[in-house]
């Protein structure tokens, strides 16, 4: 009987031991992950009815802040400038939990970081306000912009600083007035929340920019070209591709035409100029191959989400089957001709199984006029407690290294012919140095309605670009073929001198 009651008693430590162990690994080592998980809104519920810091732009508009009401609940969240920030704000609700800045800057809104309530005596002590109020990177004026120029029509614009990844604007359209569900009166949110749910795929609240991926059409050809030159496959000049109208791949009747039906030619600079499909899609094909060029997207942050301080950013994809190796490439001995060669073609030129958020590919033209360095794009600037000390500031940091600095130069110096005598023209502004792509999208339907896309940078002449754009201009049943230099460079255009707004005095009164 002793032996039997030992037995049980050691079973019992044992199960206690791991019991023990599993709930010590969780409070140290999952906390933090089981703390910021999309599902989990008990932080939320904690804090709702407790003061909470204020969000503004860097140019000082109040975007988000905490009032009191008349309620059980004690506060209410308010987003004063409605639906303008509320993809980059996210809401915080009682009944869903948070989204965007207000989930992963919780902590520090609420004051409940270990810095914020211990690391001032004087507010512990006299149990003071510990909240943190934020400043993000976006611009009120660049983004008021990008909501005025995109107008009424499904798209996204994204803006941001290449030489450290901060935001300057991001928008879509349409977007949702974040009061609706962070009311006091959960009826009524509730109400409104079932409404947006109800809405796809429109859905409003669905943050396109960096949630959402689409056929990027030619703002890939840079990719391609990237791919070409990085390993020495062909240089800005050579080889030179004869005019044709159309590109018939290795293992396939199937032609792939030009914008137009136009015939065109030439080498990789002259390719971007005009923006040439047959030219870039034999080069992927024939010359590059699928290794690299999936090689060369992914240095760039395809198929991988971007890191972005915002909640469900999505990776955007270069696919990786095109089928087995066959037979070395005429054009290219080092690489093989593939089962699904036609596929890769049409990958090149961003068609395919290709697709890219607008912010993926802000972070391509980013790359382009950086050097050849993406930094991690990021919308919080600093955090400052209620007596306005600083406790936080965002530190940039690298997330790829998409090509060596002399073939981004390279790429640079064919934007910025593209944006001078090219198809990006509509994207100059006077007075600085712009560089610009263009992209239609084909969408597979049955119709021929197509996306309008438009990449580039912006700064002043002959210094470092201060401003990378992207834009997206999303087709429309009956909208026929957009362009991206009719349809989208306006758009950018508008929006890239408001972001070079502030230099435009500073050389004025220089």
């Amino acid at each position: 009987m002793n032996s039997q009651i030992r037995r049980v008693g050691l079973g019992l430590s044992v199960c206690f031991l791991v019991l023990f162990a599993q709930l010590n690994w969780l409070q140290v080592f999952g906390a933090s992950r089981l703390e910021t998980h999309a599902t989990n809104t008990r932080a939320i519920v904690r804090d709702f009815g407790r003061p909470r810091g204020t969000i503004a732009t860097a140019d000082g508009v109040i975007i988000a802040r905490s009032i009191e009401v008349e309620s059980s609940l004690g506060r209410e969240r308010q987003y004063p400038e409605g639906d303008l920030y509320a993809h980059t704000t996210g809401a915080f609700t009682f009944n869903f939990g948070a989204t965007g800045v207000e989930k992963i800057y919780n902590e520090l809104l609420a004051g409940q970081t270990d810095e914020q309530k211990y690391g001032d005596l004087s507010a512990l002590l006299e149990d003071g306000d510990t909240t943190g109020n934020l400043t993000l990177t976006l611009r009120d004026d660049v983004q008021r912009v990008a909501r005025e120029a995109l107008g009424d029509r499904n798209g996204s614009v994204v803006a941001l600083d290449p030489r450290d990844g901060s935001i300057l604007a991001m928008w879509s359209y349409p977007s949702y007035d974040p009061n609706t569900v962070a009311t006091v009166d959960l009826a009524a949110a509730s109400t409104s929340w079932d409404t947006l749910r109800s809405q796809d795929p429109t859905a409003p609240d669905l943050a396109k920019a960096y949630r959402q991926t689409f056929p990027p059409g030619s703002t890939f050809k840079p990719v391609t070209a990237a791919a070409a030159l990085s390993n020495d496959i062909a240089d800005a000049n050579s080889p030179s591709f004869p005019a044709s109208s159309g590109y018939t791949a290795p293992l396939t009747t199937s032609t792939i035409g030009n914008f137009g039906g136009s015939t065109c030619g030439g080498d990789i600079a002259e390719g971007i100029r005009i923006s040439c499909n047959t030219i870039f899609a034999e080069l992927g094909a024939e010359y590059v191959g699928p290794v690299l060029m999936r090689e060369q997207a992914e240095n760039f942050g395809f198929n991988e989400a971007p890191p972005i301080d915002l909640t469900a950013s999505v990776a955007s994809v270069f696919p990786e089957d095109f089928g087995a190796h066959l037979r070395p490439s005429d054009k290219n001995p080092d690489i093989s001709i593939v089962e699904n060669t036609p596929a890769l073609a049409q990958a090149s030129i961003g068609q395919f199984e290709v697709r890219a958020s607008p912010l993926q590919m802000a972070l391509v033209a980013a790359a382009i006029t950086n050097g050849g360095i993406i930094m991690e794009p990021h919308v919080l600037s600093e955090v400052r407690n209620v007596k306005g000390e600083q406790i936080e500031e965002y530190k940039p940091s690298v997330w790829k290294s998409a090509m060596v600095t002399s073939v981004a130069e390279a790429m640079r110096q064919m934007l910025l012919t593209t944006a001078t005598n090219g198809t990006a023209v509509g994207l100059q502004v006077p007075g600085f140095e712009v560089g610009g792509k263009t992209g239609t999208a084909e969408t597979f339907s049955t119709t021929n309605d197509t996306h309008a896309w438009i990449i580039g940078f912006g700064g002043p002449v002959g210094e470092a670009s201060t401003v990378a754009i992207a834009v997206m201009v999303e087709a429309f049943p009956g909208g026929g073929q957009q362009t991206g230099g009719g349809t989208a460079a306006p758009i950018a255009q508008a929006v890239l001198a408001a972001a070079l707004q502030p230099l435009t005095a500073q050389l004025g009164e220089g």
